[in-house]
């Protein structure tokens, strides 16, 4: 899959160990392939986001698991259980792994297209007063 990079995410995956390296490797690349037009920024100094027309998700590498915020404003269904923690957040909710967890990508994709699909009908907090 090509699309553009933003070096300082590149930096951030490979300062991590290689099991968290190669967990976030491939979920970059399903966050692009959810959807194209999705950018690479950092914020807050060093936290890789992904961005279209909002926030769609960031990375966190912990010492023992890799968190994916989704900013889904809670009103993403979850009917998978992707989400492990923040389940009552107003804003994001976590999607963490542990070395050896699978990624299911089969109810990523479509949770991560939903999201961009509410950022382009004006984002959760809209979504949310309707």
């Amino acid at each position: 899959m090509s699309y553009a990079k933003d070096p300082r995410v590149d930096d951030y995956i490979r300062a991590q160990p290689d099991w968290q390296a190669a967990l976030l490797a491939r979920l970059r690349d399903l966050i692009h392939e959810a959807d194209p037009g999705i950018e690479e920024t950092v914020k807050r100094t060093v936290r890789p986001y992904f961005v279209l027309d909002g926030n769609v998700c960031a990375f966190l590498a912990a010492k023992d698991h890799v968190n994916l915020f989704v900013y889904d404003g809670a009103i993403v269904p979850d009917p998978t259980g992707l989400i492990t923690a923040g389940q009552g957040n107003l804003t994001a909710r976590t999607i963490g792994f542990r070395e050896g967890d699978p990624i299911d990508e089969a109810a990523l994709l479509p949770f991560l297209r939903q999201i961009v699909a509410n950022n382009r009908a004006g984002g959760w907090r809209k979504l949310k007063q309707e």
